[in-house]
């Protein structure tokens, strides 16, 4: 019987709400901002939000945070809807903070009729300074005493456009010797003057993320605002508004958001290497972006499994990378069709096969619980094989092709090496061996044991493809925790482009989004910038862990 899996700490509270009648419906939301593309950390809290509503009942809403009018566009609403679908998610209500952009502007103007909010006409960086510091108290903006009625005539010049970008804001009144510096009297509102991706020009202010998000989640009846820890601090004063407002009391949670070893996070740090030209794009394979990791050929299946095992915490942490990987392994396992291509080869000649041609069988996925059932590949007298199944002077246990060595072709014959070929820079070409007859895969009656299988292609048959070998995109664990620019880490060997590769027949009409396990050499899944006779495969995955930390 399987041990009961036990219950993360946002789940215990939800269950106690539950229980004890506090919650009637759980309510949850995905709150992304649309100024990029989603990453494996925004998977982690989508498969959070999505997870606790599909075990409890109620619903998860999709709103985008869209107060940001000059880093927002309707590109990224769309890739992240694709991300959220392909996921396996489905969201209740597709909302937008600016759906509710009259209400806010409503609760700003309550603030300022309630003597809580104020139009200061200070600069940024005199705001700055009369915030003070953790150990000495704000100083008050001397526009902190206008009154109420100036205030409100301020607040509606800002609204219709007579001021120019910084020249004044709305703040609340709180406390300026709070010991939490967001509480010392908060922007609210900024001027901006700015195109807004659904509102077009209608607005020329814009509410703070502060002030959106904690009343977008009371307008909407969220139950359990659950967001990363770098909000702790934001919890206060998202509380104070929904109080001072008397509306719907949604509750702020946090959680570990999640740090992966050989990449970065940041939106702002994926941008650069979007802008900069250092990957092809948000979804390049070596991005940790969800467009990314589905183009290199990660499964839904497997991100989902890796947020289950990573958990739900309180506390920071470094999650290795190899884990992720891991995760599409065992998924890939049990779903990739077994495929054979060689990547660097030579030929090998078969000097007493006389039938010219024939067909044999192979199995697509003996780990697959129907088998997969089973695909015909050519066999003819010369074959590609790999450059490194073949050594003039075999090591010490070296169980593959070398002068008088036998080995198995892998769905084929057992061959034994008699001879090899050069070119004029001493690289072997040629490969000569002999076949035994009786030796074929399922009806060997040959008697001979050998210890090494290789794959292999017909050479008359194969077909050719362009394939990319991904690595990690930096050379360290961890890009931002190192000094100087995070760019001066990225890996420089992260791709490597093969042009040629001979891959079975059967390949010819691989299909994006379907993965296949090239034999002995990984995971790999075709990439969209395939073309009719031009097909591309990005390796997803190698089949075990071989990446080599640098050493300094």
């Amino acid at each position: 019987m399987s041990e009961e899996k036990s219950l993360n700490f946002i789940e215990e509270l939800i269950e106690n709400d539950l229980s004890s009648g506090k919650t009637k419906t759980l309510v949850t939301r995905f709150p992304p901002e649309p100024n990029g593309y989603l990453h494996i950390g925004h998977a982690k809290a989508i498969c959070l939000n999505f997870g606790l509503t599909q075990k409890y009942g109620g619903y998860t809403n999709l709103r985008f945070d869209d107060t940001n009018p000059v880093t927002e566009k309707t590109e990224y609403v769309n890739s992240q809807q694709e991300d959220i679908h392909w996921l396996g998610f489905e969201w209740k209500n597709e909302l937008y903070a600016s759906d509710y952009f009259d209400q806010l502007h409503a609760f700003a103007v309550k603030l300022i009729e309630d003597g809580l909010a104020y139009v200061d006409h200070s600069t940024a960086e005199e705001i700055a300074a009369q915030k003070g510091t953790p150990t000495e108290p704000g100083k008050p903006s001397a526009y902190r005493d206008r009154s109420i009625a100036e205030n409100l005539a301020l607040f509606a010049s800002m609204k219709n456009g007579e001021f120019a970008d910084g020249v004044c804001t709305l703040r609340a009144k709180i406390d300026l010797a709070s010991s939490n510096m967001l509480m010392r009297d908060p922007i609210v509102y900024r001027i901006k003057h700015a195109h807004h991706h659904r509102t077009g020009n209608a607005w020329c202010i814009y509410p703070m993320y502060d002030f959106a998000h904690g009343q977008s989640d009371s307008i909407e009846n969220i139950t359990h605002s659950i967001c990363t820890l770098e909000y702790v601090s934001h919890r206060e004063l998202y509380d104070w508004f929904i109080e001072k407002l008397g509306i719907f009391p949604s509750k702020q949670y946090e959680f570990a958001r999640l740090n992966l070893t050989y990449t970065v996070m940041s939106k702002r740090k994926l941008m650069q290497l979007v802008n900069d030209n250092l990957v092809s794009g948000w979804d390049d394979p070596r991005m940790p972006t969800i467009s990314g990791l589905r183009r290199r050929g990660y499964t839904p299946e497997s991100i989902k499994e890796f947020c289950e095992r990573i958990g739900i915490a309180k506390r920071e942490n470094l999650i290795e990378l190899g884990l992720l990987e891991f995760c599409i392994r065992e998924d890939l396992n049990k779903r990739a069709t077994r495929v054979m291509a060689v990547l660097d080869p030579i030929k090998l000649i078969i000097t007493n096969y006389i039938q010219g041609e024939e067909i044999l069988i192979g199995e697509n996925n003996p780990e697959a619980e129907d088998k997969g059932g089973n695909r015909e590949i050519p066999f003819s007298n010369e074959l590609w094989i790999e450059r490194e199944d073949f050594m003039e002077e075999p090591a010490k246990k070296w169980f593959r092709l070398a002068p008088g060595a036998t080995v198995r072709l892998k769905h084929a014959y057992i061959v034994q090496c008699n001879d090899y070929k050069k070119d004029e820079n001493g690289n072997v070409t040629e490969v000569y061996c002999t076949y035994i007859p009786e030796s074929k895969s399922g009806e060997d009656t040959s008697g001979i044991n050998v210890k090494g299988t290789i794959h292999w292609v017909s050479a008359q048959h194969a077909q050719t493809a362009e394939v990319r070998l991904y690595d990690r995109l930096f050379t360290v664990e961890s890009p931002d925790s190192e000094e100087g620019d995070f760019k001066e880490y990225l890996n420089p060997n992260s791709m490597e482009v093969i042009k040629q590769v001979y891959i079975e027949p059967y390949l010819a009409n691989a299909e994006q989004g379907i993965g296949y396990q090239f034999i002995r050499k990984g995971y790999f899944s075709v990439d969209k910038d395939s073309k009719p006779g031009n097909i591309i495969f990005n390796r997803t995955v190698s089949l075990k862990e071989a990446w080599k930390p640098k050493v300094s």
